[in-house]
This record gives C-alpha cells, sequence and structure tokens, in this order.
C-alpha cells in the first residue's frame, strides 16, 4: 500500500505542484473540509493554501461549496486521476509534435556535416555561461523583425535582462514581434513572474505551457540561440549552439509555432480543461 508521501509523488508526476497533491490527498480522507482545516490537515501555510485550492477547484480536482464559512471537498480520485492522465497524453502529443518537428530540422544539418571536413563556420559552440550569456544578449541585439523564445530554467542572463527590455521596446515600437513562451511553473516562481510582467509591458506577447523541450531563441528566422543538455555529463552540463543558418531558423521557427498554437494565456494556463479557450 503507497504512502502519503509516494502518493504525494505521484501526483507531482502527473501534474500537480507538492501543496496542490497534499491538500487534494486531505480532501480526499472526509467529506469538506474549511480552508484552514485543510491547511493544517495537510500541513500546508494558511497564506498558500486558498490559491492552492482555488488552482485545484480550477482544475476540476474539487469542488468548493458556498457558504458562510466556504467549505472544499475532492472530485471522486478515479475520474481526478483521469483528467489529470488526459492533460498528461495532451502534453506528450504537443512534445511529439516539437521533436518531430525538431528532427526533421537539426537531421539534415547533422547529416551534411558528415561530409564536412572543416568545421562549420555557420555554428559556434558555447559551453562557458558568461559566453552564452554574451551570445543570448548579441541575438537580442541583432534581432530587427521578430524575436521568438522558448523560456525555461536554469536563466543565463541576469534576472532583469535590461538587454532584453531594450530590444523588446525597440521590435515592439518598430512595429515588429516578440512572443516568448514559457513553463507554466513560472507562475508560481515570483521573480520570473514579476519578469514576464516587465516583458510584456515592453511589448512581448507570452504564453505558458507545461513542459519545453529546449531553451530556444530564434532571431529574424535566421539566427537561433539553442541549450543541449549534456547526457553523458548530467548535472544539468550544457553545450549552447549559436547558429547563423536560415533553413535551419525558419524550421525551429515552425516548431515555436507549434508550441506557441497550444499553449496558453496566464489565465487559460490555470484552466481545467484541455478545450479551454486559448487566445
Amino acid at each position: 500500500m503507497n504512502t502519503e508521501e509516494e502518493s504525494v509523488g505521484d501526483l507531482v508526476a502527473l501534474g500537480l505542484a507538492r501543496y496542490e497533491a497534499r491538500v487534494y490527498l486531505a480532501l480526499v480522507r472526509r467529506e469538506s473540509y474549511t480552508a484552514a482545516e485543510v491547511a493544517r490537515a495537510a500541513d500546508v501555510p494558511r497564506q498558500r493554501v486558498y490559491d492552492v485550492l482555488d488552482t485545484l477547484v480550477r482544475r476540476r480536482l474539487a469542488v468548493a461549496h458556498p457558504g458562510r464559512v466556504a467549505t472544499f471537498s475532492a472530485v471522486d480520485p478515479e475520474l481526478a486521476v483521469a483528467r489529470l492522465m488526459t492533460l498528461q497524453r495532451e502534453q506528450l502529443e504537443r512534445l511529439d509534435r516539437v521533436s518531430t518537428a525538431l528532427t526533421s530540422a537539426l537531421v539534415p544539418v547533422w547529416a551534411d556535416g558528415r561530409d564536412q571536413t572543416v568545421p562549420l563556420d555557420y555554428v559556434e559552440i558555447l559551453r562557458d555561461p558568461k559566453a552564452i550569456a554574451e551570445a543570448f544578449a548579441d541575438i537580442q541585439a541583432h534581432a530587427r523583425e521578430e524575436l521568438l523564445s522558448f523560456c525555461k530554467p536554469p536563466f543565463v542572463a541576469p534576472a532583469a535582462n535590461t538587454a532584453g527590455i531594450r530590444a523588446t521596446r525597440r521590435l515592439h515600437r518598430s512595429g515588429g514581434t516578440v512572443r516568448a513562451i514559457y513553463t507554466r511553473d513560472a507562475l508560481d516562481d515570483g521573480e520570473v513572474l514579476e519578469n514576464v510582467r516587465r516583458f510584456g509591458a515592453a511589448g512581448e506577447e507570452c504564453r505558458f505551457t507545461d513542459e519545453l523541450p529546449l531553451k530556444l531563441i530564434v532571431a529574424d528566422a535566421r539566427l537561433v540561440l539553442c541549450d543541449m543538455p549534456d547526457p553523458v555529463a548530467g548535472t544539468g552540463a550544457t553545450t549552447a549552439l549559436y547558429i547563423e543558418h536560415p533553413a535551419l531558423a525558419a524550421c525551429l521557427r515552425l516548431a515555436f509555432l507549434t508550441v506557441w498554437d497550444t499553449s496558453r494565456t496566464a489565465a487559460g494556463a490555470l484552466a481545467p480543461d484541455a478545450d479551454a479557450v486559448r487566445s
């Protein structure tokens, strides 16, 4: 029989945050709780439990019962797990589409490289975090019409990223496009969320999705900066590729737009259904 921590881990694997998993498991134990009661039962800070309960209700994993003191109860676990599984399957389908597009883009470049006897002069390989941060600033500065980004931690640029803010304002004022897709856990990170708001004020359009395959930035369908997590070194080791190759950049732009079309706005990222309205 699973221990409570194992059940928490299983729910986290199905897409819940740890506090959400603990509150849902507490709700399962009896017919209903007040917010204060479930905070104590789940050992979740009182100031966080209201947001957690709101998220569970939005995702149709819990039900709110209005009254003089509102109470909350869990949705049938069989139905709740089925809903979480549906979201996971949809995420896998999105990643499958992205991986197919990325494979189609990279395989011809890789195959062409097998026939080269000299290094590809349009590919720069970067391993030093400082060099990666400088390349990130450089690609933003060189964008003239469009800047598209997959944004996921860890971030190499300074938290403020003033160079990125300047580039976003410049592109927005000249009629260009700046779009970014963040992983949904950015909504739970105050520092990242504040940065998202700052970029939004500068003219960036943003959406959120559960997972991104890698960090990526594409400028003007011409320049690409992407990270390639090292599967051998592990421990977060990364190699970044700075590429000036219009054909590859165009393919990766299509991959970005595929994810963009299936991602959600900040409000939509918390919607309970896969068929929730996407803007």
